[in-house]
């Protein structure tokens, strides 16, 4: 991995809707140009992003999703209007940074929901990306949603059960992710703060089978905690507000830009059929799946990120 480096310009963005995103740029300013799509939704971008570029080849943009992160207003606060927060939102917000920077065309880095909201970009505005490198895949349909948050209990029947039992009776066998949507925007703050621990302890938990896991120490600051579980609910809740099937669909938009895609074989939150699926949609793609790897950058995944960003940075 690369040296991490500090920002050398930044600043908050006004994308309209009340909405101000954070954005950061770091590396070399002549270098070629890349976006990182954090993933979550909710998680921000850390600084750890920077480590898989050069900062003598890239020019490395870092952003905080609507909502979350240094982006104002918080989606942690039960005040927060999310009806203004959804994919198409991202996608715009995406085009108003890339153009207030003077950018062309940028690399567009994703991971896990990252990789959603990159596809989705890159199939609307196709002229805007050089290359996708995307790990831990995900498309965020309607089957995926139910995986992660209902059929998983097969693989867990305890831990699932307790996280289905965190939604009243009459709610548990509906749409979990709604469910639990409603109780983070309760009037009641001790809802509120439980329903984040619980949607948390869960996320925790399907990501735990993989070698080398650690917690999420992230999930202990309740401010985080409660921005990360109402992004993450509201957008799983509905499908990512695309239509089912949108960017499998849709892939051969991508045709001419060259993609690497890394995925776990052990990763149960997200099965390998995601990866594999869109692979053969895409030709222009190169799949390569990790086979002791989970969900994240573990396991060897990394490895293979750092070298595909390292091979595209002659590119130009």
């Amino acid at each position: 991995m690369h040296p991490q480096t500090e920002p050398y310009d930044g600043g908050l963005l006004d994308v309209g809707d009340g909405n101000l995103v954070h954005w950061e740029v770091c590396g070399n300013p002549d270098g070629k140009p890349a976006v990182v799509l954090h993933g979550g939704p909710g998680s921000g971008a850390t600084p750890g992003w920077l480590r898989y570029f050069d900062p003598a080849d890239y020019r490395v943009v870092l952003v905080d999703q609507r909502g979350c992160g240094r982006s104002t207003p918080s989606a942690g606060d039960p005040a927060t209007d999310l009806s203004v927060n959804t994919t198409h939102h991202l996608i715009r917000d995406l085009e108003q940074i890339r153009e207030h920077l003077g950018i062309e065309r940028w690399l567009v880095l994703g991971a896990s929901w990252g990789c959603t909201l990159a596809l989705a970009y890159a199939q609307r505005h196709p002229s805007s990306v050089s290359e996708l490198v995307l790990f831990s895949l995900t498309n965020t349909t309607h089957r995926e949603v139910d995986w992660v948050t209902r059929q998983m209990g097969r693989i867990l029947p305890e831990e699932w059960s307790r996280f289905r039992d965190g939604v009243p009776e009459a709610d548990r066998d509906g749409n979990l992710a709604a469910a639990y949507a409603r109780l983070l925007a309760d009037p009641d703050p001790a809802v509120r703060d439980k329903a984040s621990r619980d949607w948390c302890t869960w996320e925790d938990q399907h990501v735990a089978i993989a070698t080398g896991f650690e917690a999420d120490p992230r999930f202990e600051d309740p401010e985080f905690r409660m921005t990360f579980a109402r992004l993450v609910t509201h957008y799983w809740a509905n499908a990512a507000f695309l239509a089912d099937g949108e960017l499998q669909a849709n892939a051969g938009r991508l045709a001419g830009i060259p993609g690497v895609l890394v995925h776990g074989r052990l990763d149960i939150s997200g099965p390998a059929d995601i990866a594999w699926n869109l692979a053969q949609a895409w030709p222009d793609a190169e799949l390569t799946l990790v086979d002791r790897a989970g969900h994240g950058s573990r396991g060897g995944i990394g490895d293979v990120v750092l070298a595909a960003v390292a091979r595209f940075a002659s590119r130009r």
